[in-house]
């Protein structure tokens, strides 16, 4: 059985990812931020890999994404030399081995939860008292770090939902911001925050957009006129566009920041584009 050889760092170009990988769908979602949070903080834990078929090459067992991390870096000039930090294993392993280890490494790998990523990023944010200074610290990203800095604005009903996950800090503080439009104190109702928070994960972007464009027209307007009309049907025309691969992983990253689909993220890119350019 392969074990722990060393540790060291090995040139990019010497590595190539194996079969044996695990996670083989949206591996690109979030690489520019994985990034920009290695150039930032250092490598924090070690890739694995294996010796290659080839002489003096290794595939990659487990680390995929921190290796096109490392890739996206140097293809921006930031990463001289071009390596990244490896535990060698002392022999070449089989596939059924390398996805064994890839499985139990991204088990083991337990991430934070969205609130104590917030709250994580509330006390840098409150000991800097800058968003800015608050990337350069983590590499996370300035729209990511404004979003989670309004945490606090919401009611616990609303806090609960984001805390369980069902439903995206976006939506939440855009329902509970319709709910206190509602009201003459300007203070959100817990139920109707809730509601409409709930009913709004379910909605594409556009949906949500009318349904918010609806309430600052007619303020007084129920709740569930709301909804139905935002669920109603609209007049919509697909279109078929070609992206790059980056820029669609930039499309990619852009949608999970977003909470939203991909159609969604593409079409709202494309009008604010247009609305900027004054179209």
């Amino acid at each position: 059985m392969a074990k722990f050889q060393d540790y060291r760092y090995l040139p990019l170009d010497d590595l190539e990812i194996g079969q044996g990988q695990v996670r083989v769908s949206e591996t690109g979602i979030g690489i520019d931020e994985l990034a920009d949070s290695i150039a930032t903080v250092g490598l924090l834990e070690p890739i694995v890999v294996a010796p290659a078929d080839v002489s003096e090459r290794f595939e990659i067992l487990t680390g995929q994404r921190r290796f096109l991390a490392h890739v996206r870096l140097r293809e921006q000039g930031r990463l001289d030399p071009p390596e990244i930090m490896c535990a060698v294993l002392s022999e070449k392993v089989t596939e059924a081995e390398a996805k064994a280890i890839s499985l139990t490494e991204n088990l083991m790998r337990r991430p934070l939860t969205l609130r104590d990523t917030i709250q994580a990023c509330l006390f840098l944010y409150r000991l800097y008292d800058s968003i800015k200074e608050v990337t350069a610290q983590t590499g996370i990203s300035e729209r990511t770090l404004r979003e989670y800095i309004k945490y606090p604005r919401l009611v616990p009903a609303l806090r609960d939902l984001v805390d369980d996950d069902k439903v995206k800090l976006k939506v939440a503080l855009r329902a509970q911001d319709i709910a206190a439009s509602k009201t003459d104190s300007g203070e959100p109702d817990p139920e109707v925050a809730a509601e409409l928070a709930l009913e709004m994960s379910g909605m594409s972007g556009a949906q949500q957009d009318k349904l918010a464009a609806h309430a600052e027209a007619e303020p007084d307007a129920p709740v569930e006129e709301l909804i139905e009309d935002a669920k109603g049907p609209g007049r919509i025309t697909q279109i078929v566009v070609t992206l790059t691969t980056n820029v669609h992983a930039r499309v990619q990253n852009y949608a999970k920041d977003q909470g939203s689909k991909q159609d969604d993220a593409a079409a709202q890119l494309i009008e604010s584009a247009l609305t900027n350019l004054g179209y």
